[in-house]
């Protein structure tokens, strides 16, 4: 972007005279670039960010609104307001509806009523900044808010993420499937100084290599078969913010040798093109494949492997934080509940039982999804065994060791809260009252522990 105090005003126009007529009234105020057909001026729009863009209708080749349409889908797209000669209602209401801002007829257009208009604009476009930063901020102060956890592997999760966000550093999250690493990533961008800008996600297992490629760098017009128009990709989209590769096991060779300059130099070319650009963007990447191993059977590169794991953080299964499930499962019964509308609002014991005893090979997305189960086919106000996913209701089994203080809890018909003060009661019973070992035993932190003794009024056990 071209550093001015003006705002950047695009004017498109067939006619030279009104052309020049318009930039010789409005460039005191703005940094006026003209053009004389949409080709000219799209290419314009894609080199530089305008604050707005001012054009006729009737333009050769390709008419003023589908150049809006266009103008309208770039990642900072401009205030874009339609001129024309031929001005109607219907024409009007339709430019709105594909993204004009504002409509003017070119018949009556009086400078003072443009610069009138384009002010208006801009302040509008001023106010939703504004407000998309306060919003921005609300998410920054409470960027693991949804994130449930208060087992001692998930409280170092959160403490790498707050010691991780405020730096440009690039983070791998290694963890199972459905542990929430994506979840993790955003609150990493939400508490870091980029949490204003976008984060941009890059699905790597679901592209072939060529697609990929070409949706992580863009690609020219003619690049391959079927590029019929200039792509931006999504290293561009996440200018001043953060992108995100999930699942980065899958790149092939190619893409890794390209990923692995642009993190070293942070420059790229679009496909079809030997233009070298610049991107500013914070990595984040996650796998479920273990990327040593990778190393070492060739398949993933080496020094790309150091070059992402500046900081790595696991994410634990939900296996080894089962005193995180009780909360879990009680946040998704609400979220659920409310959906779709129903009374439900707590667990049978035995039914709590069951979910604490199973081991989640699909972790905390398999949770959601057994949860989501139970609330369909619920016909009370609690979840029954009858309720869960057939998998679920023995507990994977029997597969919760003898003496497990999270075996044998359904003596009768607990609330979560009630069935949670019993785990506790027995895990300290088991450890003879020491609290750290009663803690370990069921997921928990010491801190943790000592919450719930104090709310469940049991400090002198």
């Amino acid at each position: 972007m071209k550093l001015t105090e003006k705002p950047m005003l695009l004017i498109v126009d067939d006619e030279k005279p009104t052309r020049d007529g318009l930039r010789a009234a409005l460039e005191d105020r703005y940094d006026v670039y003209v053009a004389e057909d949409a080709k000219a001026a799209m290419e314009l729009l894609e080199r530089e960010h305008f604050t707005i863009l001012l054009t006729d209708f009737r333009l050769p080749n390709e008419d003023g609104m589908k150049l809006i349409t266009r103008a309208k889908s770039l990642s900072k797209p401009p205030i874009c307001i339609l001129m024309t000669a031929y001005g109607s209602e219907e024409l009007a209401v339709d430019a709105m509806k594909r993204g004009a801002d504002d409509y003017i007829a070119k018949g009556r257009l009086q400078i003072d009523e443009l610069e009138m208009r384009i002010a208006r604009a801009v302040r509008q476009q001023d106010l939703e900044v504004e407000n998309a930063s306060l919003r921005a901020q609300l998410e920054t102060r409470f960027g693991m808010e949804n994130i449930v956890g208060e087992s001692p592997a998930m409280q170092e999760v959160f403490d790498a993420v707050r010691q991780v966000a405020p730096h440009r550093s690039t983070v791998l999250l290694l963890g199972e499937s459905g542990t929430g690493k994506e979840l993790i990533a955003r609150a990493i961008h939400q508490l870091s100084p980029r949490s204003k800008q976008s984060m941009v996600t890059v699905h790597c297992a679901g592209l072939p290599p060529t697609l990929l490629e070409s949706e992580l760098f863009g690609h020219e017009k003619g690049a391959f078969t079927g590029a019929h128009e200039r792509r931006i990709g999504r290293i561009e989209q996440a200018q001043g913010g953060t992108l995100f590769f999930d699942e980065i096991g899958e790149i092939d060779a190619s893409t890794q040798v390209k990923l692995l300059r642009f993190l070293g130099e942070r420059t790229f070319e679009r496909l079809g093109s030997n233009k070298t650009l610049t991107a500013d963007v914070r990595l984040i990447a996650a796998t479920n494949k273990n990327l040593e191993e990778m190393v070492k059977a060739g398949t993933f590169r080496e020094d790309l492997f150091f070059r992402l794991s500046i900081v790595p953080i696991r994410l634990p299964p939900l296996r080894e934080r089962a005193g995180d499930i009780p909360l879990l499962a009680q946040g998704f019964l609400s979220e659920f509940a409310t959906e779709m509308g129903k009374p439900v609002k707590d667990y049978t014991a035995e039914a709590l039982e069951a979910l604490i005893n199973y081991p989640w090979p699909g972790n905390v997305r398999e949770l959601r999804a057994a949860i989501e189960h139970a609330v369909v086919l619920c016909r009370g106000d609690r979840i029954t065994l009858r309720d869960l996913p057939p998998s679920t209701r023995s507990g994977g089994g029997g597969t919760a060791l003898a003496g497990d203080p999270k075996k044998n809890l359904a003596t009768n018909d607990m609330t979560v809260k009630e069935a949670e003060k019993q785990l506790i009661l027995r895990a300290l019973k088991e450890a003879n009252g020491n609290r750290t070992l009663a803690a370990a035993k069921i997921g928990m932190s010491r801190r943790t522990l000592h919450r719930k003794l104090h709310s469940y009024h049991l400090e002198g056990f």
